[in-house]
């Protein structure tokens, strides 16, 4: 069974994460697939819009620890570095439909999407300091951006969880609706996205994120560096074994 399957229809790409028994759990190869996935959509002339969802009960559960700590990321061109530049450099506009998990990377993902509808089912959260790592996909910029520092910091250095309607208040989703009209939805935007003038639209989302684009890199490539040194400590080792033996942490100096 592929772990992401794609599907054009009426010009909108469909790309869904189909690990459905790892709640979309990302590895390595993932990144890969879906950076090559991403890169060719910005450049095929039959693909106007992308749709992005996940199979199964949740949007995406971040990484796949085990196969994080077999090919942790490092500071260079990583799986997940491709992937982010990829987001990053894309023009074409990404409609996210996002249900139960939306969890790590599975929610700084998402602040590259276009649109964001969340189903009342979706709950996200960025536990990466509770990990001993960084933000990742430049949401250590782009996060405090969107819905200012104070909040950011809850989220982020906390790492609190929210659900869906506080994503929404937050300015981080589009719109919350329900769960069983979330991919219809999703999809409706995607195709009226897909009926505008294709060279418009496309000039439109890169003058939107012209001065924000330079900005995001260096996020990513700060946070690539501080992730690839810190994800090699004893308190990130810790960290990681402790979330397989589903124990609490012990930190050193805690």
């Amino acid at each position: 069974m592929d772990e992401i399957v794609i599907e054009l229809s009426d010009s909108v790409l469909r790309v869904e994460l189909n690990r459905p028994s790892k709640r979309n759990a990302m590895t390595s190869s993932m990144y890969s697939t879906l950076a090559t996935i991403f890169d060719k959509a910005a450049r095929d002339e039959h693909t106007r819009a992308i749709l992005w969802h996940g199979a199964g009960d949740s949007f995406c559960a971040g990484n796949d620890i085990e196969d994080f700590i077999k090919s942790p990321p490092g500071p260079g061109d990583s799986p997940q570095a491709q992937l982010m530049n990829a987001l990053i450099d894309c023009d074409k506009p990404i409609v996210a439909a996002v249900h139960g998990a939306a969890i790590g990377g599975g929610t700084t993902m998402l602040t590259h999407c276009d649109f964001v509808y969340a189903g009342t089912s979706a709950h996200f959260q960025m536990p990466f300091v509770n990990l001993a790592v960084t933000p990742e996909f430049g949401s250590s910029c782009s996060i405090p951006a969107m819905i200012g520092y104070l909040q950011a910091a809850e989220l982020i250095l906390l790492g609190t969880p929210f659900d869906a309607h506080r994503a929404c208040n937050l300015g981080f989703v589009t719109q919350v609706v329900p769960d069983q009209d979330l991919l219809a939805t999703a999809t409706d935007t995607a195709r009226k996205l897909a009926q505008k003038p294709v060279g418009s639209l496309r000039a439109s989302k890169r003058l939107m994120k012209r001065v924000f684009r330079d900005q995001l890199k260096a996020a990513v490539k700060a946070e690539n560096e501080e992730f690839s040194a810190l994800v090699q400590t004893e308190d990130a080792k810790e960290a990681f074994a402790a979330f397989l033996e589903r124990r609490p942490a012990h930190f050193a100096g805690a």
